[in-house]
């Protein structure tokens, strides 16, 4: 082999080297790309499974302490065991008029025409019964009682008839009248599970948080027309049944809504009313309204005209008024309106600075 040939050969096993150094270099680069590719995605994919998992668990230990708590609300006890024919008859009839009221006592009443129309129910859902639906839990256990707002002590007679002269914006029955003695068994039997004194979990209606700010009347408005008109209607003024003698949806202001000295006419009781109840549907462990919301749309449904009551004999110690009472006189500086829309931890501050002050000054003397 002459030497060109063997430069010739030797050129060719050198680029043949070259190209295959080349390939391998880029190779290798591919390859280290790949490694730091898939083992960022890998990494990735393990952070959020893990993220979901904690995020999973922390749903479960969450509902495992929801359900625990629930398991602890209050159960009304259960009429169909009642044993006594006559004692049965009475509290079925009490459970109707409760739940049927205007069918009774409404406009078109069967045994009087002395109220608005609305039903206990309206407010009491499911007669009485439901978890934080203002239901009748705590009634029997804790009447006869001391009450600020009287500043006497009132037994159940007085308590209904207090519904019957707010909530329903009528007239009260007398205590040994037929109707009046059923509501009471029925109210009594269902709290009988509950020893006297005590508090019912889950009873009457929850307790918000205040707001930081004062519930915004025009923000509740836009909330109201969203979540609430279709059933209560945009008026406010709900939907009577075919028989026309009970609201399917009652009104919740207007004539035929309640009085100005109702419970629920305090924008924190209608708040904390609606929040687990509102709208049709939403319960404790399901509610579709945030807090924010419900003071909202509290504040919007008590900003309308309602038919107005004396309340000229409430509250004759005027420092026991609830933070949240709209009308005065007060003892402290704050305004009616500040009163009715908040903001209210100030109003709540000033309060408990007041009382301590109290407390002081009894314990020197």
């Amino acid at each position: 082999m002459n030497t060109e040939k063997q430069n010739i050969v030797q050129l060719k096993l050198l680029v043949k080297r070259l190209i295959y150094l080349f390939t391998t270099i880029i190779f290798l680069v591919m390859a280290l790309f790949l490694v730091l590719f898939f083992n960022s995605t890998i990494t990735t994919w393990f952070q959020n499974s893990e993220t979901n998992t904690d995020s999973l668990y922390t749903d479960a230990k969450k509902k495992v302490i929801l359900q625990n708590e629930m398991a602890k609300f209050w159960k009304p006890a259960d009429i169909d065991l009642i044993t006594d024919t006559i004692l049965k008859q009475e509290v079925e009839y009490g459970k109707d008029l409760i739940a049927h009221t205007a069918k009774y006592f409404g406009p078109n009443g069967s045994v009087k025409q002395i109220s608005n129309g609305m039903n206990c129910n309206n407010c009491h859902l499911d007669a009485g019964t439901k978890p934080w639906g203002n239901n009748y839990g705590s009634v029997y256990s804790m009447y006869p009682k001391m009450r600020a707002r009287s500043g006497q002590v009132e037994n159940l007679y007085k308590r209904v008839n207090d519904c019957m002269e707010r909530s329903l914006n009528g007239q009260p029955l007398q205590e040994d009248e037929k109707e009046m003695k059923a509501m009471i068994a029925y109210i009594e039997y269902i709290g009988s599970t509950v020893p006297k004194g005590k508090e019912a979990n889950a009873a009457g209606i929850y307790d918000l948080e205040y707001l930081d700010r004062a519930a915004n009347p025009i923000k509740g408005k836009v909330l109201y027309d969203a979540k609430c008109a279709s059933c209560h209607q945009v008026n406010g003024q709900g939907i009577l049944a075919e028989d026309k003698k009970e609201y399917t949806y009652p009104p919740l202001w207007g004539t035929n809504s309640y009085n100005s000295g109702a419970g629920l006419f305090r924008i924190s009781r209608f708040a904390g009313y609606i929040k687990y109840n509102m709208p049709l549907g939403a319960t404790y462990e399901n509610p579709q309204l945030s807090d924010e919301e419900s003071w909202d749309i509290a504040a919007y449904v008590e900003s309308l005209e309602r038919p107005s009551k004396d309340l000229s004999k409430d509250w004759p110690k005027i420092s026991k008024k609830p933070i949240d009472h709209p009308f005065g006189p007060y003892s402290d500086k704050y305004s009616e309106t500040q009163h009715k829309f908040g903001p209210f931890k100030p109003i709540k501050e000033a309060k408990k600075k007041m009382e301590e002050a109290a407390e002081k000054l009894k314990s020197k003397k």
